[in-house]
């Protein structure tokens, strides 16, 4: 049993321990192992408390042997994302800024997983601030892609998604604004799932009513990203929103009929979004995956055409309300591009406010015009194969020149911007062995309906099951140019 526990998921590995196959300690020293064999390559645990850890899982090895009711993912080591707050654990959102900061508490995302038994173990890296979706920076230097060491591994959950692709942990926590549980996501053969609005809630003294950013999961198999919903996902009274889902709801049969469901497919968004010509023509061959399980593909989108403006001014927005004030004290050490998205925000006039609401409202009647007549869109998840790690992000996608280091992000960051569950599953590989994400959206709260259409589309490919290789240390990235 020790010997498979790395590739053993998150539901596995939870069952194993409580029938008593293996214990939490064994599970916590294969999880420690595998950082000490995977980190030196992949930089992507950065802060690590093996003690404390060590800890936890005696404990839960005691309420094991109790007899006592065991939570769902009792004994399940985890490293969490460094821009979620963890008590006690630094957490320095990977910016020099913050690099002694410990909160008092932990995120309610982090809690909630406490709560379900996973035993905290580390962070993982993120880009500054998540800003971006290349994960580097000036305090731990930059993760790189376990099946391509010397290239990204997306961002800014890249540090999670690279240590569930090396089967360090079976699940991982996340969050996503532009893309950043997709992006690497689709960098790393693995899973991201961007819940809808307020399914897992953000509490936030800034601003409660915030809806672009979303925390959520990453893993293996979408059984684990229903797991890691099951037992995140919930109502909060710190949040005003009067929507979100019961967490019953995700512990539902994960079964679907595709008979007949209609899927509208995209290469561009309607918009002439750039992609990568191998990308497109490898993701059109798998869209037949989905034909011959029934389902009706045909080409068709939603209106994107105003979600860049939708998407960039909240984005600036939410910047400028949550960074402003670190950045006055302590801009000299944060890198340029949150001071660019810091400034839009501040930059932005009443009338700016106002087209920006409007153009959402257009957005979303779009949205659901679409819906109206499909049930599924499909895109590209990245523009992009992975990339050279040294740059700061790609300079041009498909011969197009990139204006901001957002620009080859758009694939995600227009789905962002309609606010619908949006999920990134594992479609094969390129002629060179990297990684490709399709994307699938969903309308508003069909979250576990969408989850379902996925693991269709799992079940027929296997992609996720396919391990990276890592057998040597790459050279050292220091260079991190435009």
């Amino acid at each position: 049993m020790p010997d498979t526990i790395g590739e053993l998921s998150a539901v596995e590995l939870s069952a194993a321990i409580r029938e008593k196959k293996v214990s939490a300690r064994e599970v916590l020293a294969e999880h420690l192992n595998r950082i000490s064999e995977v980190n030196p390559v992949i930089n992507a645990v950065v802060t690590l408390d093996a003690d404390g850890a060590q800890a936890l899982a005696h404990r839960a090895d005691q309420l094991t042997a109790s007899g006592a009711p065991l939570p769902p993912l009792h004994g399940v080591p985890m490293t969490h994302k460094d821009t979620n707050n963890t008590a006690g654990m630094r957490t320095t959102q990977g910016s020099l800024a913050l690099r002694d900061f410990v909160p008092d508490a932990d995120d309610l995302i982090i809690a909630r997983l406490k709560a379900a038994g996973v035993i905290s173990t580390g962070k993982s890296n993120v880009p500054e601030f998540g800003a971006g979706s290349h994960t580097f920076n000036d305090l731990f230097g930059t993760t790189t892609n376990p099946y391509a060491p010397t290239l990204s591994a997306g961002g800014s959950s890249g540090g999670a998604a690279a240590v569930v692709a090396s089967r360090v942990q079976s699940i991982g926590d996340g969050s996503d604004m532009g893309g950043s549980l997709r992006i690497p996501a689709s960098f790393c053969n693995v899973v991201g799932f961007r819940p809808s609005t307020a399914v897992i809630p953000m509490p936030s003294d800034i601003n409660a009513y915030s809806w672009l950013g979303r925390t959520g999961p990453m893993a293996r198999s979408i059984e684990d990203i229903a797991l890691f919903m099951s037992v995140t996902a919930g109502k909060d009274p710190r949040i005003p929103h009067p929507a979100g889902l019961d967490p019953e709801v995700f512990r539902s049969s994960l079964e679907t009929d595709m008979r007949g469901v209609r899927i509208g497919w995209s290469r561009d968004f309607g918009i002439g979004v750039p992609v990568e010509a191998e990308i497109l023509d490898h993701l059109e061959r798998h869209l037949a995956i989905f034909e011959d399980l029934g389902a009706i593909v045909e080409e068709a989108t939603p209106d994107f055409s105003e979600a860049d403006l939708v998407f960039g001014n909240t984005r600036a927005m939410d910047f400028a309300a949550g960074l402003g004030p670190i950045l006055e004290r302590a801009g000299d050490v944060v890198k340029p591009e949150v001071h660019w998205n810091v400034n839009k925000g501040f930059a932005l006039t009443a009338r700016d406010l106002i087209e920006t609401a409007a153009a959402r409202s257009r957005l979303e009647r779009s949205v659901q015009e679409f819906f109206g007549r499909y049930d599924l869109f499909a895109s590209p998840c990245a523009q992009v194969l992975p990339f050279d790690a040294t740059l700061r992000y790609p300079t041009d996608v498909a011969g197009v020149p990139s204006e901001t280091y957002l620009d080859w992000m758009r694939s995600a960051c227009l789905l962002s911007a309609t606010g619908l569950p949006v999920l990134s599953v594992p479609a094969g590989f390129s002629s060179i062995g990297l990684p490709i994400g399709l994307q699938l959206a969903g309308n508003h709260y069909t979250d576990m309906q969408l989850l379902r259409y996925g693991r269709a589309f799992e079940q027929q490919t296997g992609y996720a099951a396919v391990a990276p290789v890592m057998t040597a240390r790459p050279a050292p990235l220091t260079t991190m140019s435009a």
